[in-house]
């Protein structure tokens, strides 16, 4: 996580009950009567803060296709079958849940021949179990099915965690300098007034190689989400105790 330097403005400002005036008026018979006047406004720091928070992809899909040509349909039928739950089997074995993947097929009839295409589209979050499964099928099935490279993609999930824990770190870099600010002034730092986010981005944040022996040239893209915000607190005197003149 990077953080960019933050903008700090302190006001200072006579708390509730100081005394800011002392005037001597005349009262009621002639007595005097001494009238201390106090100004109802809080002392408060303001601060920017920033952040950049980097995440890499935390899904894959991965799809396995396969075909094949008979005479007949029950013959081509049974042998993308046969292959499909080869394949299904390997899945099951890796534990792949089967809302994690989708089967399609299609057949269609050419030069007196029926033809069967198939598909199995599976998405991974475990990227060790799905290089273990690309792995058995090539080695079992060889040519016979085309397994494709990684797709990386956020989910949405991944997304909305890091837009949060972005501008949760803006928020506590703001905090920190505030603090040590407050501290120079010889103040404590209190509660925070106001919390606005004024400007949140995200932008492509490269990408990392793979590993393992599916890893060359599979990488890894990645989102850098930039959050900054402006921040508010209040100030409260060190020495609670201090008499007021």
């Amino acid at each position: 996580m990077a953080s960019s330097p933050s903008r700090v403005f302190a006001a200072l400002l006579p708390a509730a009950g100081d005394i800011y005036r002392d005037k001597n008026e005349p009262g009621i018979g002639g007595h005097t009567v001494t009238v201390q006047r106090t100004q109802n406004s809080a002392r408060e720091v303001q601060v920017t803060g920033s952040a950049e928070i980097s995440c890499p992809a935390d899904r894959a899909t991965v799809s396995v296709s396969f075909r094949n040509s008979k005479e007949s349909v029950n013959d081509v039928t049974n042998s993308i079958s046969r292959r499909l739950e080869y394949i299904l089997q390997t899945l099951r074995q890796h534990h792949v849940k089967g809302e994690e993947l989708t089967v399609t097929r299609h057949i269609y009839r050419a030069d007196d021949l029926y033809h069967m295409e198939a598909l199995v589209m599976v998405v991974f979050s475990d990227f060790g179990q799905m290089e273990r499964v690309c792995i058995v099928l090539l080695e079992k099935l060889d040519k016979s099915v085309c397994v494709s490279t990684p797709h990386f993609y956020h989910s949405e999930e991944c997304l909305s965690l890091l837009r949060r824990s972005v501008c949760v770190a803006a928020v506590e870099n703001a905090r920190l300098k505030a603090s040590e600010m407050s501290s120079m002034l010889g103040q404590t730092l209190g509660h925070p007034l106001l919390v606005r986010e004024e400007e949140a981005t995200e932008r492509d944040g490269g990408r990392e190689g793979g590993e393992g022996r599916m890893g060359e040239g599979v990488q890894r893209p990645s989102i850098s989400a930039t959050s900054r915000v402006f921040v508010t607190f209040n100030l409260r005197h060190k020495d609670r105790t201090r008499k007021k003149i």
